[in-house]
């Protein structure tokens, strides 16, 4: 509400008359003088009467019945049907008091029916009821379009707000704790269709001699350039990257197999290795490298997320053991190969 303010209305009255006779509309505005907070307005001719009420925007119409040109029910049917007049309260003016015309007159939409010319009390509480009836909606409908727009700015922050506390702020992927909230629905997913479903695990090598070599700015660059050419080898929505850990990486491959996700994780080390980062300080090689583990196949029943991280950190360790840039893999056994 803060964001928006609710101008409200004026509470001052505005009426018009739509009548063909002057002396009728002289004859109101004279009932209506001694009364400060309401304006009067007339209008003579029918055919423009439309127009002035945009103009005018009076809080009550009141409309005489019988015109030349077009009669006081014609003009009616006009007002409730322009969308900028239609909810504008009306009072028909008629020397008729015929039970007939006033229940046609209600029926073409009409507030209320006088016979003219009214009493003047009588016709001042009328006013003033439809009046204050009709500013009370129109700033309800404000208060209610502002709460709508307040509302669904609300909703914009928080789905903003629910993106951001998913990713992670540096790199822009996902984040662990969004990670470990998708692998688990993942698992179960894979369980439930008997779909393979495949994790790799990377880290960037000598990651920690490089921040010493070149200062912890150029190494938020590179982590940057590793993910970027990391999210260029995975093709489909459905793929999950994520930050890990401070130089640590893991790619969630929902329905692919483990020989798909060696693939995929020897893509990403030629893609990585192929960019040629410098990195001096490295005892692999001159450039930047990274080292993988994977782990895949068809989830057990009593697997557990932390089961399929435990054995993808497996591979990437004994991928550094082994010489580092490089990548190893094991599947991980079936219901089916476990009974």
């Amino acid at each position: 509400m803060d964001h928006h303010k609710i101008e409200l209305y004026s509470v001052d009255i505005m009426i018009m008359l739509i009548d063909d006779q002057a002396i009728v509309g002289k004859l109101i505005q004279n009932m209506l003088t001694d009364q400060s907070d309401i304006s009067f307005h007339y209008c003579h001719n029918p055919l423009l009467a439309i127009q002035e009420t945009r103009s005018i925007q009076p809080t009550v119409i009141l409309l005489d019945l019988i015109m030349p040109e077009l009669s006081g029910m014609q003009l009616l049917k006009k007002i409730r049907e322009t969308p900028s007049t239609q909810d504008i309260p009306v009072i028909m003016l008629s020397i008729e008091d015929d039970p007939a015309t006033k229940v046609q007159a209600f029926e073409y939409g009409a507030n209320d029916y006088l016979v003219k010319l009214p009493d003047k009390i009588e016709l001042i509480a009328r006013l003033r009821y439809h009046s204050k009836a009709y500013i009370h909606k129109l700033q309800r409908d404000r208060i209610f379009e502002a709460l709508q727009k307040t509302q669904a700015e609300l909703e914009k922050q928080n789905i903003e707000l629910l993106h951001l506390s998913q990713l992670d702020s540096m790199t822009e992927i996902a984040n662990r704790r969004y990670f470990d909230q998708c692998i688990l629905i993942e698992l179960k997913r894979a369980l439930r269709n008997r779909r393979a479903m495949s994790v790799i695990m990377l880290d960037i090598d000598h990651f920690k001699t490089y921040n010493d070599t070149y200062g912890h700015l150029q190494g938020d660059d590179c982590i940057q350039r590793i993910v970027a050419i990391t999210k260029q080898q995975k093709h489909r929505p459905a793929d999950l990257l994520a930050r890990y850990g401070g130089e640590e990486f893991v790619l969630l491959l929902p329905e692919t197999e483990l020989a798909g996700a060696v693939k995929i994780a020897e893509a990403i080390r030629a893609a990585i290795e192929a960019e040629q980062i410098p990195h001096r300080g490295s005892l692999t090689a001159d450039y930047v490298t990274v080292s993988l583990g994977v782990t895949g196949g068809l989830p057990c029943a009593d697997d557990t997320p932390e089961k399929w991280l435990q054995h993808a950190d497996e591979m990437l360790y004994k991928a550094k053991q082994s010489g580092r840039n490089q990548v190893q893999f094991i599947a991980l056994p079936s219901d089916d190969e476990t009974e």
